[in-house]
C-alpha cells in the first residue's frame, strides 16, 4: 500500500533547527534502507509558487504568495507501507522529532493513502452496488 505524508504548518515559521534536520537525515536513511520511502522533499514558499485553476470553464494561474494560506504544505514523503497502521506509526515517530528538538513547532502530518486503478474500480463497484435496487 502506497502512502503519501503530507507536513502542514504555517508558512512563516522560520527555519527547523539543526538538531531537526539531523534527526530527520538519520529517519529517512533508515527508511531508504528498508525500502520504505520511495520519495520526500521540503517544498519551496508559496512566494515562490504557482496554481492553475479550473473554475466556471475557465483555466487561470494564480502567482504566489497566496494570501488565503493560513497553514501550507511544507513537505512530504512518499512510503510503500503494510498497513495504514504502518503509516500512523511512521507519521508519530516523524512529528516526535519535531516535539523533541523544535519545541515550538506548530504542525501536522496527514496521512493519504494512494489508490491506483484497482481501488478506483472498487470505489465505482460498491457505488454501482449502492445505486442499484434489488
Amino acid at each position: 500500500m502506497k502512502f503519501l505524508m503530507l507536513v502542514k504548518h504555517p508558512e512563516n515559521q522560520g527555519p527547523p533547527p539543526r538538531a531537526l534536520m539531523d534527526a530527520m537525515v538519520i529517519l529517512t536513511e533508515e527508511a531508504v534502507k528498508n525500502h520504505t520511502m520511495l520519495a520526500n522533499g521540503g517544498l519551496a514558499p508559496t512566494a515562490q509558487s504557482t496554481r492553475v485553476r479550473v473554475a466556471n470553464g475557465k483555466l487561470s494561474t494564480i502567482d504566489g504568495p497566496f494570501s488565503e494560506a493560513k497553514e501550507v504544505i511544507g513537505g512530504f514523503a512518499l512510503f510503500e507501507l503494510k498497513s495504514k497502521q504502518e503509516a500512523i506509526d511512521g507519521a508519530v515517530r516523524f512529528m516526535e522529532l519535531h516535539r523533541k528538538h523544535w519545541p515550538e513547532f506548530t504542525g501536522e502530518t496527514e496521512i493519504r493513502q494512494i489508490f491506483g486503478p484497482a481501488d478506483f474500480a472498487q470505489c465505482l463497484e460498491q457505488r454501482e452496488a449502492a445505486t442499484t435496487v434489488k
